[in-house]
């Protein structure tokens, strides 16, 4: 599996004050803006950090993340996953983030969730957050664990 670099997706209070707070921390500008949402694709740090506006809830973090280079490396994350007994959650072709994007969920024991994802180019929309994994509708069920069993969830 080609892997790109770790991805952390942040719940923020106000986007532009941590805008401004990562574009001085990091020395570079957002690479990508839009309203609730900041992207910082960084080559040093190796970090694909993105950042959308909620509402404060004591959690801060809403994802983490591993980026890879293709869908085949992601359908080898998935094997992998489901050889180990791993629930899985797959999106194929969804828009996320502003990008469309093949991806494969875990959850790990404290509720935290992991997504394995490739961007294969750019959306018009937001999508939907992770905390949709979360609801019924978007909890894997037993055995969906194909590539054909997409949902509305986004990292």
């Amino acid at each position: 599996m080609n892997i790109l670099k770790p991805h952390v997706s942040l719940n923020v209070s106000n986007i532009d004050a941590s805008v401004a707070f990562y574009e001085r921390a990091f020395g570079v500008k957002a690479t990508k803006r839009r309203p609730g949402y900041a992207k910082f694709d960084l080559a040093a740090p190796a970090l694909n950090l993105t950042m959308q506006e909620a509402p404060r809830t004591g959690v801060n973090a809403s994802h983490f993340g591993v980026q890879v280079g293709s869908t085949e490396d992601v359908a080898v994350a998935w094997s992998r996953f489901k050889q180990a007994g791993l629930e899985t959650f797959t999106e194929g072709n969804t828009a996320c983030c502003y990008a469309m994007q093949d991806k494969v969920w875990i959850r790990d024991p404290d509720g935290n969730h992991w997504e394995v994802f490739v961007v294969t180019g750019d959306a018009a929309t937001m999508g939907q957050g992770p905390e949709q994994l979360q609801s019924a509708a978007c909890t894997p069920a037993a055995g969906a664990n194909d590539a054909s069993t997409r949902g509305t969830c986004c990292g």
